[in-house]
Parts: C-alpha cells; sequence; structure tokens
C-alpha cells in the first residue's frame, strides 16, 4: 500500500471518527434537552399540586386554636380520635362559596358515623360572621384569617389557593390533601379512605 492511500484511509478514518462523534454528541445534547423538558414539565406540574407535609406541621395543627364567629373557642385537638375533613374557605372566593353547601351535606349525612368536618375561614372576621349569618352552616367553623392561610401552606397548600381542604384519619394522620373545589366524587373517595 502506497503512503498516498495509507494517508487516504487514515484521513477518511479520522472523518468517520469526527462524524461519529459529532452524531454522539448531538444525541447526547437531545438526550439533555428531552431530560431538561421533562423535568420542566414535572417542576411546573409539581408546582401546582399539594406539597408533602412533614410531621411537626401536622403536630402543629392540632395543637391551633380559633375563635369560633359565633364566640368561643375552637380547639383542632379536640377534634382528634375521629375522620376530620378540614375545609379552608373565604367569603370573597367562589367556589369556597359553591362547595360550603355540599360540604355542609357531606357534614350533616355522616356526623353520625364520627365524621367530623371544620371550616377555616381565611378572612375578615366581619365578613365571615356576616356571611354565617345570611348562609349558616351546620359544621364549626374558626377564623383562622392570615394564620389559616400560613397553616393551609405548612399543610401542603404551596400556592395559598383557595378552596384548599384536607383530611386526616382518627389517628390524627394527614391521609389526602386537594387545592381547588371538592365534588361528591372527592367526599366519597374520603369517605372511603376512613372507613
Amino acid at each position: 500500500m502506497s503512503d498516498q492511500e495509507n494517508l487516504k484511509k487514515q484521513a477518511a478514518h479520522a472523518e468517520d471518527l469526527q462524524d461519529s462523534g459529532m452524531a454522539r454528541r448531538h444525541w447526547i445534547t437531545a438526550g439533555v434537552a428531552a431530560a431538561a423538558g421533562l423535568t420542566g414539565a414535572f417542576v411546573a406540574w409539581q408546582k401546582y399540586q399539594p406539597q408533602g407535609v412533614m410531621d411537626v406541621a401536622v403536630q402543629n395543627f392540632w395543637s391551633q386554636t380559633f375563635e369560633k364567629p359565633e364566640g368561643g373557642t375552637l380547639e383542632m385537638k379536640s377534634f382528634r380520635g375521629r375522620p376530620l375533613l378540614v375545609n379552608f374557605w373565604a367569603t370573597w372566593c367562589p367556589p369556597c362559596i359553591e362547595e360550603l353547601p355540599l360540604i355542609d351535606a357531606f357534614y350533616k349525612a355522616n356526623q353520625s358515623k364520627s365524621f367530623q368536618v371544620v371550616g377555616l375561614a381565611v378572612d375578615q372576621p366581619s365578613q365571615v360572621r356576616r356571611f354565617l349569618t345570611q348562609k349558616p352552616l351546620q359544621f364549626p367553623n374558626g377564623l383562622a384569617g392570615m394564620v389559616g392561610t400560613e397553616l393551609g401552606v405548612s399543610l401542603g397548600n404551596a400556592q395559598s389557593a383557595l378552596p384548599y381542604s384536607v383530611l386526616f384519619d382518627a389517628k390524627g394522620r394527614l391521609l389526602a390533601q386537594k387545592a381547588g373545589k371538592l365534588d361528591q366524587k372527592d367526599l366519597d373517595s374520603w369517605l372511603q379512605k376512613v372507613a
């Protein structure tokens, strides 16, 4: 084989290596971009899902006390020992107002089964009192104000969305969370979780 043929082979081999290296880099870059896209989509999805809750936050919840709209206090520890649905709501929140009659009917239908419901109004006390005078609810409510917002965040409501609901079992453990309006399917499902 002549030197010239040998040089041509080496040049062709070097060109093949360069092409395969570029192709490999192209595929690696595409893979990284795809992974970044999936990661970004997951992060965006995760951002709007109720967040995990630490045991400390759950213990803090059970130590809370709120003023009741009609007077007196509402101690969360008094609800331990039976399943509890807690609904964070406000008078200025249309989906909150829409779901309250459903939650009230659910409470009436299940209180004999030891299922409890508590509303925590993240609102001005005067607005809550006025609202409840016009549209009374059977389940107990607490005037949570800004403390309610912080409490909701600690219980997984990272976006401070309203309405926001959580479900505790009879042992005081957090079982479920939902940002947004509850529907009958949610309530039926939650009832099954604690049955």
